[in-house]
Parts: C-alpha cells; sequence; structure tokens
C-alpha cells in the first residue's frame, strides 16, 4: 500500500446529515393529543439520545487527529520552551505499522527525506564555521556520510557548479580527519577526489564535481565560502487508534 504524505497540521471538519423522519401510520387525532399530552417529554428525550449519539461518534472518529495535533503541539512548545521555535511546519510521511498504532516520519518543510535522516540544502554561501552555526541553528548539523547510499542520494539533490560544505575537518592540521557529530571517521567510508586530500593547510572539506565528472571530497580552506548541506534525525509521532 502505498504510504500517505501530508503536512501534519491537524484541521478538523465534521459532516453530518440530519437524522431523517419516519412517518407513521394515520392515527386519530384525538388520539394522538391525548398521547402527547400524557407523556409530553417522549419527544424530547429522544432527540437528547441521539444528538448524544452523534457527538459521541463524531468525537471517537476525530480521536486520531487529535492525538497527532496535540503531539505536533506538544513538540512545538518544547521547540520553544527550550530552543526557540525553528521549524513551524513538518511534512510526515504515515505508515501502518500494526491495526491499532500509526507511525508517522517528519521532517521540517523543504528538507529532504532519506532513511532515518532529514536533509537541508542551502543556497547561500558561507564559512565552515558559519555553516555549522546556521546548521545548529536549525537543531541539526553539517552532513554526516556514513554509507555510499547515502552520498548517492545527496549528490542526486546537488547542482555541478556548485560546491557545498559537509561536517567533516581537520581542525588540527594533522590529517586527523573529524566528524561533526562525534562519529568515527571510517576510512573504508569515503570519497576523496583524486589526489585528495593534498595540504595540510586546508582543513575542511567540501562536496564537490570535480573535472573527472564525479562528485567526491575535496580538502579547502575553512574560510572560503561554500553552501550548506544540514543533517538531522527525523521526527516520528505515533498515534494510537481508540477502540
Amino acid at each position: 500500500m502505498a504510504s500517505e504524505k501530508t503536512y501534519a497540521k491537524a484541521r478538523f471538519k465534521n459532516e453530518s446529515k440530519s437524522p431523517g423522519t419516519n412517518s407513521d401510520s394515520p392515527e386519530d387525532p384525538k388520539e394522538k393529543a391525548t398521547s402527547h399530552r400524557s407523556n409530553p417529554a417522549i419527544p424530547k428525550l429522544l432527540l437528547a439520545s441521539l444528538l448524544i449519539l452523534f457527538l459521541l461518534k463524531t468525537i471517537l472518529s476525530a480521536v486520531p487527529s487529535i492525538i497527532l495535533f496535540q503531539k505536533y503541539s506538544q513538540h512545538l512548545e518544547e521547540n520553544m520552551t527550550l530552543k526557540g521555535l525553528v521549524h513551524t511546519e513538518v511534512e510526515c510521511v504515515k505508515s501502518d505499522s500494526t491495526i491499532q498504532e500509526k507511525v508517522w516520519s517528519c521532517c521540517p518543510k523543504d528538507w529532504k527525506s532519506f532513511s532515518s535522516h532529514c536533509y537541508f540544502i542551502s543556497t547561500d554561501s558561507q564559512s565552515w564555521n558559519e555553516s555549522r552555526e546556521n546548521c545548529s541553528r536549525m537543531e541539526a548539523h553539517l552532513l554526516v556520510i556514513n554509507t555510499k547510499e547515502e552520498q548517492d542520494f545527496i549528490i542526486e539533490n546537488l547542482q555541478i557548479d556548485s560546491t557545498y560544505y559537509i561536517g567533516l575537518s581537520d581542525p588540527e592540521g594533522r590529517r586527523l580527519w573529524q566528524w561533526v557529530d562525534q562519529t568515527p571517521y571510517d576510512e573504508t567510508v569515503k570519497f576523496w577526489q583524486e589526489g585528495e586530500p593534498n595540504n595540510e593547510k586546508e582543513q575542511c572539506v567540501e562536496l564537490n564535481y570535480f573535472r573527472y565528472g564525479k562528485w567526491g571530497w575535496n580538502d579547502v580552506p575553512c574560510h572560503h565560502s561554500k553552501r550548506t548541506i544540514c543533517e538531522m534525525m527525523k521526527i516520528y509521532l505515533e498515534i494510537a487508534h481508540s477502540v
């Protein structure tokens, strides 16, 4: 079954039809008048019961949307309290996990989704340190590449005439590469351009499309202005359905 993609902003719209009226068989007008005089509360009680049943049905049908709205609102409230409001809209994909539970995986609007992460590709150019701070303000960090699949996904969304900072650097200039999220540098997962890295004074890393016709890593001076790729974990919402 295809996943359903929607913005995680709850909107409530209830549609209802007024209960139809059934005509009874003709009765003696005198008998009707007598019945109404002897049981004046019966129609009111019946109407009240139907109204209560309708309201209960409406409330129960809205429970999943209410829970989603509450969870998302709570997430925004935490951001406002602890870190300041950053992402006002998130885009979610809903997938069935069990019959009674649904899981939504969400990324901020205009971010790219891949596996368990969200990616933001900037159009502005900044130094490496400014790029790192900009990602941090968005509750993210500079891109950390852990697999070839992740690298391939990223380069599909880049422009070949631009270069992009990633979260790899050599702070001491001793070719001891470090990722910004403290992930250990794995010698088996690296995508340097041919002949790179080649200069100990170039202590930051960009992702670029080189003359050999492929994307790869290149060491550059950290003060150069490049575009930025930020990365963050997806936001997961679990919604339990009431029976």
